[in-house]
């Protein structure tokens, strides 16, 4: 399975690829406000880059639970600026991560290559119609509510065949707006309105959503249920506990690794591949 576009190319049947975590926020969940500025920013990005990201997903709005949603000027004005300086500095591709068609567009015009949407292109219509116009690849993702409310009691009758329906939902929008079918990666959500029980059984239970014939990115790095597992760790202490889920996912069929900590599970991920392939890569 491989991703090509644009100058730009992911080959899922060599590697799991890194997507490296860089938020522009004041207030995510484990990094918050450490690379709000400009300068900090683009200097952490190229410390991802060259510690083997293949990709740098770049956030300007917190999506942790019970955040509240920021304005659409004040996201550009967070997340643009380093995008044009970081365009012209790395050679991988860079993700925006937004749920807002204004954004992705003011982001791609800049020089990002990805758009990541945590609502699986279901919060905004334009969304789909900006993804088919650049002809980029988009990360759908499933989520059940909004970042505010989404960890408050998520019930599901049928954890992971709602997943699937939903991204299968997604899928067909994205490719009735004009997305290819071989531009699109799927994302369970791990973390976006699932219970510490429901985020375990996604981990796994990962290569049932291979059925979808879709590149599988998995986002499970320093997130609650790690925390909980270890006895009620803060983010910054999950380190270990992210490298077993990091190890769990690509042994399970995740494709893409979203991480805040690139050069240490680009090598968990490496020794993973090997035992997953039985050749040293």
């Amino acid at each position: 399975m491989k991703l090509a576009w644009a100058g730009f190319s992911l080959d899922f049947s060599n590697k799991t690829c890194i997507m490296g975590v860089l938020n522009v926020t004041p207030d995510s969940f484990s990094d918050g406000g450490l690379y709000y500025h400009r300068d900090v920013a683009v200097e952490h990005a190229l410390r991802l880059a060259d510690e083997g990201a293949d990709i740098i997903d770049i956030g300007g709005e917190s999506t942790r639970p019970g955040s509240e949603p920021v304005s659409l000027d004040e996201e550009i004005r967070r997340t643009i600026p380093v995008i044009e300086i970081l365009a012209k500095k790395v050679n991988i591709p860079i993700s925006i991560d937004t749920y807002k068609p204004a954004v992705a567009e003011r982001a791609l015009g800049a020089g990002a290559s990805i758009v990541n949407d945590i609502s699986g292109l279901r919060s905004d219509p334009e969304m789909p119609k900006v993804v088919a116009r650049y002809k980029v690849p988009v990360v759908i993702m499933h989520i059940k509510g909004k970042p505010k409310d989404m960890q408050v009691n998520p019930v599901y009758e049928a954890l992971i065949p709602e997943i699937m329906d939903y991204l299968r939902g997604s899928i067909r929008l994205a490719v009735e707006s004009g997305i290819k079918e071989d531009m699109i990666i799927i994302d369970p959500g791990i973390g976006f309105g699932k219970t510490f029980d429901h985020n375990l059984e996604i981990l796994k239970n990962l290569n049932e959503f291979a059925l979808l014939g879709k590149p599988l990115l998995a986002g499970p790095s320093r997130k609650a249920f790690i925390g909980k597992i270890l006895g009620d760790l803060p983010a910054s202490e999950r380190f270990e506990g992210t490298a077993a889920a990091v190890a769990i996912a690509v042994m399970n069929g995740a494709n893409i690794i979203r991480v805040h900590d690139v050069k240490e599970m680009v090598r968990v991920a490496r020794v993973a591949d090997a035992v997953k392939r039985e050749k040293v890569l």
